[in-house]
């Protein structure tokens, strides 16, 4: 079996994948990352009628249930079709242990015509320092957080979160999301965008869970490149509802900025 990729068709032509073992994720060997859905979705959304001259400018990830580790297949539409502004939706759908199937998540997106503001530009935030070519290999996460999806990313840069200050890390993808296929820029950024919440964690997992529920990604220029940096922090209330917020980066400047909804428990 190729496990060269994070997802492998099953069928020549159809939506059908096979998610191969760099998908797995940290809390279970039988769920995936957020990060391989999220960037599936995202390819989905990219592809679905494609109009020249727009692009995803935000991207709503909602994450209905564990995503196995098994066959899933993907579909993606137009809700609102428009000329300089559409919405998309999509949709991954399982296949379950019982021989039934389950949408374990969904995502929702705008698309909107790209002119050329290039006289008004105005950046996000100043460029993230030392950049990755600058930057010496380091693990941006807990020790024991190794395997499956966090094997598939090469890492430079990392800096721990400490109460004071973000933790941060540049990522870069050594595997495509979907066998034989490039990987386009914009997927090439959500195969990364999901791993905010690892980097911005304070809390030891293996006292605590803090799982998001969903991963929003809001683009304002289309990233160049294959290194994207994740500058993250997390606060989280007394209610067991948390938010991990994001800058992401690529080698020239900030790219974007993600938003994910966590569900914190203490381990008993």
């Amino acid at each position: 079996m190729n496990e060269d990729a994070l997802f492998v068709r099953v069928v020549d032509g159809a939506e059908r994948f096979r998610a191969t073992r760099l998908t797995t994720s940290v809390w279970a060997e039988t769920m995936q990352h957020g990060a391989p859905p999220s960037a599936l979705l995202a390819r989905a959304l990219e592809q679905c009628s494609p109009t020249p001259g727009t692009r995803l400018a935000r991207v709503t990830m909602e994450i209905l249930g564990p995503v196995p580790v098994g066959e899933i297949t993907v579909s993606a539409r137009v809700e609102r079709p428009g000329r300089r502004v559409s919405m998309l939706s999509a949709e991954l759908v399982a296949d379950l242990p019982d021989g039934s199937t389950r949408a374990v998540a969904r995502a929702t997106a705008w698309r909107v015509a790209m002119t050329d503001t290039s006289s008004a530009g105005q950046t996000l935030d100043p460029p993230l320092v030392p950049g990755p070519d600058e930057s010496e290999a380091g693990w941006a996460f807990p020790d024991h957080w190794h395997g499956g999806f966090l094997d598939s990313l090469e890492f430079r840069g990392a800096r721990p979160v400490t109460d004071t200050e973000p933790g941060r890390v540049w990522a870069r993808p050594r595997y495509p999301v979907v066998a034989g296929e490039s990987t386009s820029p914009i997927v090439r950024l959500f195969a990364v965008a999901d791993i905010a919440n690892g980097v911005a964690a304070l809390l030891d997992p293996t006292e605590w869970t803090f799982l998001n529920t969903d991963l929003t990604v809001q683009i304002v220029r289309e990233p160049v490149g294959e290194w994207v940096g994740v500058q993250a922090r997390t606060a989280i209330g007394d209610d067991g509802i948390g938010l991990c917020t994001s800058t992401l980066y690529d080698a020239t400047g900030a790219v974007g900025r993600t938003f994910q909804t966590l569900e914190v428990r203490a381990r008993r």
